[in-house]
């Protein structure tokens, strides 16, 4: 099983751009898939991007696809995920998961190791 912590959450204004990281340990992390989730205060934990074991495929939560961009580097057992463009509503707890498959899984039920969260609360 692979352990896996967040960073590069904080509080920023409206317009600005963060890149969340999370950074893997134990397992091959290369033989996992890998997602971005988020939970807002108040609301259900909802998905937002997804990426295969090998990088090649990604998938994204609707209407989120323009303004965030999953990716990982596996040589330094990382994922990112960039989000551009900030706004109040994207406020949220975000975490990465990992799932012991290598096609993207948009289901949270389909991971298996969940990290801590970053909070990313956005200033209007």
């Amino acid at each position: 099983q692979v352990q896996l912590v967040e960073s590069g959450g904080g509080l920023v204004q409206a317009g600005a751009s963060l890149r969340l990281t999370c950074a893997a340990s134990g397992r091959i992390f290369s033989n996992y898939a890998m997602g971005w989730f988020r939970q807002a205060p108040g609301k259900e934990r909802e998905f937002v991007a997804t990426v295969s074991a090998s990088g090649l495929s990604s998938s994204y939560a609707r209407g989120l696809q323009g303004r965030f961009t999953i990716s990982r580097d596996n040589a330094k057992n990382t994922v990112y995920l960039q989000i551009n463009n900030l706004s109040p509503e994207d406020t949220a707890i975000y975490y990465c998961a990992a799932a012991s498959v290598r096609d993207t899984v948009v289901e949270d039920a389909g991971y298996d190791t969940w990290g801590q969260g970053t909070q990313v609360t956005v200033a209007s």
